[in-house]
C-alpha cells in the first residue's frame, strides 16, 4: 500500500509528536509499505492566520497514494478519500485550553468568528474520514465531548526500547523532553531550594531562546545553579538513552498531557519510577502513586519531597522502577500491531 503521513512543523522545534512522525514513516516501510512522510509548515500566532492555514490545507492535494494517514491540526484537513486519521490533538485553544481560560483566541465577535471555524473545520475532518483514532483516552473524551465523535484510543508505541535497558542509578533526578512553560521544568527548579541533596538535569531542546533564558535565569536567582545540569540542545537516541539509563528517577511534569508521553514510557522502560503532578492529564494513565512513582500537586515543596524521598531511599526507588517496567510490558505496546490498525 502507497501511504502518505501528514502532520504540520514548526522549524526547529522537535518533540514526541516528531518522533512519532519520523518512526511511523520508518515502520510503515518495515512492515512492507510504501510510505511517504510531508509536514505542513503551521503557526498559531496570531490567532487571526489560523483560518489561513485551515483555507491552505483544505487546497492542498495529494495524488498517487491509498491512504492518507493524518496526524494534527490542520493536516487532518487535507482531503483525501482514503483517510485515517491519528489524532494526536485538535487546535486545544479552541477547546479545553480555551475553558481552563489559556487561549490565544480572543473573546470578541472575530475571535469567535475564528472559533466556529475551527470547529466546523475540525466536524468536516472527522466526518470525511474513514477511521479515526487518537492517542490516548484524554484525547478521545475530548473528540466526544466537544465535536460529538467517537474513537478508538492507539496508543503510540514506544520508540527503539532496546536503547532504555536500565542500569545502575547515579544520583540524578532527570527530566527529559522539549523545554517550555507547558512542561513545567520551572517547578522542578524551583522545587531544589526545599530538597539540597538533589541534583538535577534537565536534557531537551528549548522551543525558544526566551524558554531557555528564563530556565537558566531562574536556577541563578533560586540559588541551586550547582545543583542543577542544563543540557539544553536536542539530544541524539543513544545519548537520551543513557541519561535515562543512568537516573535515579524521571520527572515529567506537562500540564495536561494527551498522552503517556515518551519521558514516561522511557522511563519504565529502563526501569525508572516517574514523579509527576495531579494534572499531568494522560501520564496518570500508567503512573500510579507509591506503586511505580509519584503524583503530587503541582507545587515545588510537595515536588521537593517526592524526589528527596527517593534519593533518600534508592531500593524504594528501585522497586517503583520494577513496577514501571511491569507497566509498560502489560500495555503491550508494538509498531506492527499499530500499523495494522492503521492500514486497516
Amino acid at each position: 500500500m502507497k501511504v502518505l503521513v501528514l502532520s504540520t512543523m514548526v522549524p526547529f522545534v522537535h518533540g514526541g509528536a516528531e518522533e512519532l512522525f519520523d518512526h511511523l514513516v520508518l515502520n510503515l516501510r518495515r512492515q512492507g509499505h510504501d510510505a511517504e512522510g510531508m509536514k505542513l509548515p503551521f503557526t498559531w500566532d496570531p490567532a487571526e492566520g489560523l483560518i489561513e492555514e485551515m483555507l491552505i490545507a483544505r487546497q492542498i492535494r495529494v495524488t498517487n497514494i491509498d491512504r492518507l494517514i493524518a496526524l494534527k491540526f490542520p493536516a487532518y484537513m487535507v482531503p483525501w478519500h482514503d483517510k485515517v486519521l491519528w489524532v494526536l490533538h485538535q487546535y486545544r485553544q479552541a477547546y479545553d485550553l480555551l475553558d481552563a481560560g489559556q487561549s490565544n483566541i480572543p473573546d470578541t465577535p472575530r475571535g469567535r468568528e475564528i472559533l466556529a471555524a475551527i470547529r466546523a473545520g475540525d466536524a468536516q475532518a472527522f466526518r470525511e474520514s474513514r477511521r479515526i483514532h487518537t492517542n490516548a483516552p484524554i484525547t478521545s473524551r475530548r473528540l466526544k465531548q466537544y465535536n460529538g465523535f467517537d474513537s478508538s484510543v492507539l496508543r503510540p508505541p514506544l520508540n527503539d526500547p532496546e536503547l532504555f535497558t536500565g542500569g545502575e542509578a547515579e544520583g540524578y533526578i532527570l527530566a527529559t523532553g522539549r523545554v517550555n512553560a507547558g512542561k513545567r521544568q520551572a517547578l522542578l527548579v524551583r522545587a531544589l531550594r526545599h530538597a539540597p541533596d538533589v541534583r538535577l538535569v534537565v536534557a531537551g531542546p528549548p522551543d525558544t531562546p526566551a524558554d531557555e533564558e528564563a530556565l537558566r535565569r531562574l536556577a541563578a536567582e533560586e540559588g541551586v545553579e550547582d545543583r542543577v545540569t542544563l543540557d539544553l540542545r536536542f539530544l541524539p537516541r543513544a545519548e537520551l538513552a543513557r541519561l535515562v539509563n543512568g537516573a535515579l528517577a524521571v520527572a515529567y511534569l506537562p500540564y495536561d498531557e494527551d498522552s503517556l508521553g515518551y519521558c514516561t514510557m522511557e522511563a519504565f522502560q529502563a526501569a525508572k519510577p516517574v514523579i509527576t503532578v495531579t494534572d499531568s492529564g494522560g501520564v496518570l494513565d500508567i503512573v500510579r502513586d507509591r506503586d511505580n512513582g509519584r503524583i503530587v500537586p503541582p507545587d515545588p515543596q510537595d515536588l521537593a519531597e517526592a524526589m528527596a524521598g527517593l534519593v533518600a531511599d534508592p531500593a524504594l526507588s528501585r522497586r517503583y522502577g520494577r513496577a514501571g517496567r511491569g507497566a509498560m510490558e502489560d500495555a503491550g505496546l508494538d509498531w506492527p500491531t499499530t500499523i495494522e490498525r492503521l492500514v486497516a
